[in-house]
């Protein structure tokens, strides 16, 4: 009995071992995250994106007033009469002073004024930051420029295997020669005492991963095992079933 405990535990320290090698935070790397009692967002220019949509304001074109156009996979919008415009990668202002040039060029209109051409967005859908592991609800949020690691995992709701006491937050680099950056928090300290201090904001792209405890991880890795053969034998079942149900003559 004694053998097989401490053999038991010393099998668990492994695990927990192992899967605390898996972690790679760095406390430093919170530097380059926004706080939110710092600043108000964590944007200052909107770039257009697919499958983001605009609608146009032009009376003085009536041909193109009050518009709606959704950013295509090309990233492109068009109007006709005034055909195609780029719109992906580039702020509403830009878009605005190419649309101009077109209207200009067809229709030889009177556009005077800062607002005679106005765009606005109905759907910000291309930017997001990830919420993933043991949480309810894991997959992409839309990015509002606004948004905390308390508010994200507040909505994903992390599940009875999360690791709470270390929850990543990492921001992925997109050179190479710059290493991404991750840091770890405690979410049941944030919530039990209120402590915020690393309650960042986050920017689009963000990841949030929510690992799984030491139990939690053996209980995903003999649930792997188990399943393909749960459903081998489930088919089986079903095949003899169906074979025993045929009626005899």
């Amino acid at each position: 009995m004694m053998f097989a405990r401490i053999t038991k535990v010393g099998i668990l320290s492994l695990i927990a071992f192992g899967l605390t090698g898996c972690f790679s935070s760095n406390p430093e790397n919170i530097q380059v995250f926004s706080m939110p009692y710092m600043v108000d967002t964590t944007t200052e220019t909107y770039i257009l994106q697919p499958p983001d949509e605009v609608i146009v304001y032009c009376t003085k074109v009536p041909e193109i007033h009050g518009q709606q156009q959704q950013i295509r996979p090309d990233g492109k919008i068009s109007f006709e009469g005034v055909g195609e415009i780029e719109a992906a990668g580039k702020s509403p202002k830009q878009l605005v002073a190419d649309l101009r040039v077109k209207i200009l060029d067809r229709y030889k209109a009177d556009l005077v004024g800062e607002k005679a051409i106005d765009l606005r967005i109905l759907g910000f859908q291309s930017k997001v930051y990830y919420v993933l592991g043991q949480v309810y609800e894991p997959g992409p949020r839309l990015y509002t420029g606004r948004d905390t690691v308390l508010t994200a995992l507040a909505v994903a709701r992390p599940n009875p295997m999360a690791w709470k006491e270390r929850v990543q937050v990492i921001r992925p680099s997109y050179d190479e020669n710059v290493e991404p950056k991750v840091f770890e928090l405690n979410f049941d300290r944030m919530m039990a005492h209120g402590d915020t201090t690393m309650n960042v904001l986050l920017q689009e792209g963000d990841i949030i991963y929510v690992p799984p405890t030491v139990l939690g991880w053996m209980a995903l890795r003999i649930e792997e095992v188990i399943r393909p053969i749960a459903r081998a034998f489930s088919g089986i079942y079903t095949v003899r079933r169906g074979l025993d149900d045929r009626p005899y003559y």
